[in-house]
């Protein structure tokens, strides 16, 4: 099982480009079940959970191929499909519950096995359910799997209004693909308005979707007969340009980040701004200058829904917020179980203190490398951030959960100046 070995203490200077967005290329993957023709992908990141989203696809027919240039894929699902999500291939990947609503559009049924993913908290996948009902099919969970199908009769689905319990991310996304295909026009409320939906909606409308309001929390679909092939480029992440923006930060130094965009960071950027980091947003790209965490003020926050502060950033900037001046509350809002870096960035020396869903954290501590282990993917990139900045070896262990979103994270953070290796 690999592991990082970091070596701390450096500060961060030069430039990396920021790869293509995990959470937006997954469902542009999904997005191609939804027509026979082919769908070309570029700016696709490589990482474990695309890998895991191909290899199902493949399974249930789609033909995929790798282009020459980094980061293309043209997929083509074409007839016939075997509509069917194993088990053995959705249990690392909750994004896996994407292929649902995409799958019974085209197909007329689904069999999905419930999705498994980071030990965070509840995802629960009833607010898909409950919507694709909406719509009009018959589902059942059974042995583990969602049976999903179109009544007798019934050749499409039917648009509707749907309302969900709370804002779900894969939700809107699995409502909208399938809404695209129904019969009649589909009004989705309280919608998720992160840029990885803008993305995906746009791709579909390049397919021939119309749809409108995306990127608000009233999404109209209004549904079409068919849709075609088309080429998309996959959006920037901005979660890894938030997570190089607090490395950089915690370490000090200067580095310029290409195709990070500003305007989906504003949360983060403005807690940056105020712990005394200089952002600054270019043409194609942010540019980061830091003292370092030590000369830096702690910075309260609360995770919410886009566009607030994201609960895909929180683990980093906590681990910021340790060696950063001063006390700090972090409250997380989105999942309950989500402070397991906790304990870990407590075996480096940080003081935190955790009370229900807020973490108190007492800035300014010196800390020291030690043998840490990572039990999700943000905590992972936290705990990196902490051994950026630690005194002497940090070995963070159980990477494989740093590999499911970032591309190649040690080899950009060695073109930045650190010292850290992977180890095998």
């Amino acid at each position: 099982m690999d592991k990082l070995l970091i070596r701390g203490g450096r500060p961060l200077h030069g430039e990396v480009a920021i790869s293509g967005a995990k959470n937006a290329a997954l469902p542009a993957l999904c997005a191609a079940l939804l027509t026979p023709q082919a769908v070309t992908l570029r700016n696709v990141p490589r990482l474990r959970d695309v890998a895991t989203m191909r290899a199902l696809l493949q399974r249930i027919g789609v033909q995929v191929q790798t282009h020459g240039e980094r980061g293309g894929l043209t997929l083509q699902a074409a007839d016939p499909l075997d509509p069917v999500a194993p088990y053995e291939l959705v249990k690392t990947m909750r994004a896996s519950i994407l292929v649902l609503g995409p799958l019974l559009a085209r197909c007329g049924r689904a069999r999905v096995s419930l999705p498994g993913g980071c030990a965070i908290g509840a995802r629960p996948v009833d607010q898909h359910i409950r919507g694709l009902q909406a719509m009009g099919a018959e589902i059942a969970v059974e042995h583990g799997y969602i049976e999903a199908r179109l009544p007798p009769g019934r050749s499409r689905l039917r648009g509707a209004r749907i309302t969900t319990d709370m804002v779900t991310v894969t939700g809107t996304e699995n409502l909208l693909m399938a809404a695209t295909l129904a019969e009649g026009e589909t009004v989705l409320e309280n919608a998720a308005q992160e840029p990885e939906v803008v993305d995906l909606a746009e791709l579909l409308i390049a397919m021939g979707a119309r749809i409108e309001g995306h990127g608000t929390r009233r999404i109209h679909v209004q549904g079409v007969a068919a849709l075609h092939g088309a080429e998309h480029h996959v959006v920037a992440d901005r979660i890894e340009a938030g997570t190089f923006l607090c490395a950089v930060a915690a370490a000090g130094g200067r580095a310029r980040l290409r195709h990070g965009r500003a305007d989906h960071l504003d949360a983060v950027i403005d807690k940056l701004l105020a712990a005394g980091v200089e952002v600054e947003a270019g043409a194609d790209g942010l540019t980061v200058t830091s003292p370092g965490g030590a000369a830096l003020r702690a910075q309260s926050f609360r995770t919410t829904e886009y566009p607030g502060f994201p609960t895909d950033m929180q683990a980093q900037f906590m681990a910021l917020n340790c060696v950063a001046q001063g006390p700090s509350a972090v409250t997380e809002t989105i999942f309950e179980n989500r402070f397991m870096h906790v304990q870990e960035l407590a075996r480096l020396g940080a003081r935190i203190r955790i009370d229900g869903r807020t973490a108190f954290v007492e800035g300014g501590q010196r800390l020291s490398g030690a043998a840490v282990m990572a039990t999700d993917l943000r905590a992972s990139a936290s705990l990196v951030i902490a051994g950026l900045v630690a005194d002497g070896e940090t070995v963070v262990d159980r990477i494989y959960h740093l590999d499911r979103g970032y591309d190649q994270m040690e080899v950009k953070l060695r073109a930045l100046g650190a010292d850290i290796e992977r180890l095998a």
